[in-house]
């Protein structure tokens, strides 16, 4: 079966080995671009937050291109992801559309769902088969955060930065292409070799900055305007928690990995001590960690009218009053514009290279949690040693 998958970060690389793996062809659809954004808005209800509009245009693309199925993953809770699948099926057969959905329902919700679209996966390869393209696809998930963690580690210390994002991308191709488990690693290390190689004899002081937000708004450079580049390029570090494999971890392999949960509501307590959906709850978390660990600022994205992270937004200035933690607000639909984002960014930028002159002195609540071992600050994050 063409099975195709909505774009969110790099997540189209692992699955395109997991379908191909799995006797299926990936149709992935073309990077997001103008297009995609006006397919979406135009066939979207309008009060639908910029995911929803953005997966609908990626799959309209998709189906255009011959696709015959649509992987989509499900939800639970109050945010209205878990709602994407019937309302986008809905529109789409509206459209004229033929298509299979297979829906990847959370445990927690309608199994009969989640089971059919495993029995559809795997019908046509042997089990043993099955379970090597799901290895080889977690372990590119894997790496391709670690390549990513590194590259932001670098990029703001990089004399041209054009080559260390040129570096990067061969580094995700090579990914892509990459049919060996065991190979995976060496294309780490090369790209750890050319980013290495390319530092700056001394670079001072560097801001460090964390984004937080909704996954999907954090993860997908495509929709928040590139914002790791632009600050890596204004010579801050981006610090993140949410990745494509910390979310695997937290919300499929929970079981194996219960130190992602212990780890947001031990943090966000204090400030949001309920569920709300969606990353709500999350945000808190990473912004109180980000103010514990001593960082510069926080820049939280959000899509416009988003439940979940409106409620976070009410909470951080009360994070940010406590830690004497700077935080910016980027909420992103179809209208915003880079210019806008930019302008911004360099005013906070800006800001925080002012406030970085300033002593600064902060004495933290007993009744908030100390500050987080380094190994723990970021979940699935390996930094490398500072150079220079």
């Amino acid at each position: 079966m063409r099975l195709t998958f909505p774009h969110m970060g790099m997540l189209s690389i692992p699955v395109e080995t997991l379908l191909n793996g799995l006797g299926h062809q990936a149709v992935t659809p073309p990077p997001t671009n103008k297009r995609t954004f006006e397919l979406g808005a135009k066939y979207s209800p309008e009060g639908a937050c910029l995911p929803f509009k953005i997966n609908l245009g990626n799959y309209i693309e998709a189906l255009e291109q011959g696709a015959e199925g649509i992987l989509m993953a499900g939800g639970l809770g109050p945010c209205r992801f878990g709602y994407y699948a019937q309302i986008q099926r809905q529109i789409l057969e509206e459209l004229g559309y033929q298509f299979d959905l297979l829906l990847l329902e959370p445990l927690g919700g309608e199994r009969k769902e989640l089971y059919r679209a495993l029995r559809v996966l795997r019908e046509k390869v042997p089990f043993p088969r099955a379970l090597a393209a799901l290895r080889l696809a977690w372990a590119k998930t894997r790496w391709l955060d670690r390549g990513n963690a590194l590259f932001r580690y670098y990029l703001p210390r990089s004399k041209d930065p054009s080559k260390a994002r040129k570096s990067y991308h061969q580094y995700l191709e090579a990914i892509r292409q990459e049919t060996k488990l065991c190979l995976l690693d060496k294309h780490y290390q090369k790209l750890g070799v050319e980013l290495e190689g390319n530092l700056r004899p001394e670079t001072g002081f560097l801001l460090r900055v964390k984004i937080i937000g909704e996954i999907y708004m954090v993860l997908e450079p495509r929709v928040n305007f590139h914002l790791e580049n632009l600050l890596g390029e204004m010579g801050v570090e981006v610090v993140r928690g949410i990745s494509l494999s910390q979310w695997v971890e937290e919300h499929l392999l929970g079981f194996f990995y219960p130190h992602h949960r212990r780890r947001t509501i031990l943090l966000s307590t204090p400030f949001l001590p309920s569920f709300v959906g969606g990353h709500g709850r999350e945000t808190i978390a990473e912004m109180v960690d980000a103010g514990v660990n001593r960082l510069d600022g926080v820049i939280q994205v959000l899509p416009f009218t988003c439940m979940p992270e409106i409620v976070a937004q009410s909470i951080t200035p009360a994070v940010s009053a406590t830690y004497q933690l700077p935080v910016l607000t980027l909420v992103i639909d179809e209208h915003s514009a880079e210019a806008g984002v930019i302008t911004r960014l360099e005013a906070f930028v800006d800001l925080l290279r002012r406030k970085r002159l300033r002593p600064r002195s902060l004495c933290l609540p007993t009744r908030f949690p100390p500050p987080l071992r380094e190994d723990l600050q970021v979940a699935g994050e390996h930094h490398p040693a500072p150079t220079g």
